[in-house]
């Protein structure tokens, strides 16, 4: 019986947004043959900077001749953004591993930061595409302007062809003035006008 009431207590905070923004800057361990070797940044998104530093090693290892064994991190910050408060377009090329190949793809979003817009590209590619995390790796993301905007699900809420409307679902019918506002009333409404 008390467990219930402590579940009950437990209120549920906000969602925050899974995925984050890392900056991590790293290099090859300076040698007798290279005392100063070239250094590395990269912009990542990860859930955490353990696996954003993962994340950093599996891409560099690829680009060039430094693994974990042979380098070192120099830095890793997590990038917040300036404003969350307005809603912007945001333009994302990934390249995916479905289970035919390789593809590559554009996707567009509308949301208040980056954070969340790669929130929502994670969640759309395994919903539609069944695409794992780890099969999925973000080339570049931009804020797109509305006029450069390609996508029609994006499109459509700017109001470019014709202006937003939503429809009212819940129609609350109210008084004309407060004169006829009454908590009872001796009369039927009449819902032939609505």
């Amino acid at each position: 019986h008390e467990q219930v009431h402590n579940k009950v207590k437990m209120a549920k905070a906000p969602k925050a947004h899974r995925y984050r923004q890392f900056h991590i800057v790293g290099r090859h361990v300076p040698t007798d043959a290279m005392p100063e070797p070239q250094v590395y940044r990269m912009k990542l998104w990860s859930t955490d900077d353990t696996r954003a530093k993962s994340k950093f090693w599996y891409f560099l290892s690829r680009l060039k001749k430094v693994k974990k064994a042979n380098g070192q991190i120099l830095a890793c910050n997590e990038i917040f953004e300036e404003d969350v408060t307005s809603i912007k377009n945001f333009g994302i090329w990934i390249r995916y591993q479905s289970r035919t190949g390789f593809h590559n793809a554009y996707k567009e979003y509308r949301e208040v930061s980056m954070n969340k817009a790669v929130d929502a590209l994670y969640e759309e590619m395994a919903s539609r595409h069944r695409v794992r995390a780890p099969c999925l790796q973000i080339i570049k993301i931009a804020q797109v302007a509305d006029a450069d905007v390609k996508r029609d699900n994006t499109i459509q809420f700017l109001g470019v062809k014709e202006p937003v409307s939503f429809p009212v679902i819940n129609k609350v019918l109210r008084h004309d003035s407060k004169s006829q506002k009454t908590t009872f009333k001796y009369k039927r409404p009449n819902f032939s006008a609505v």
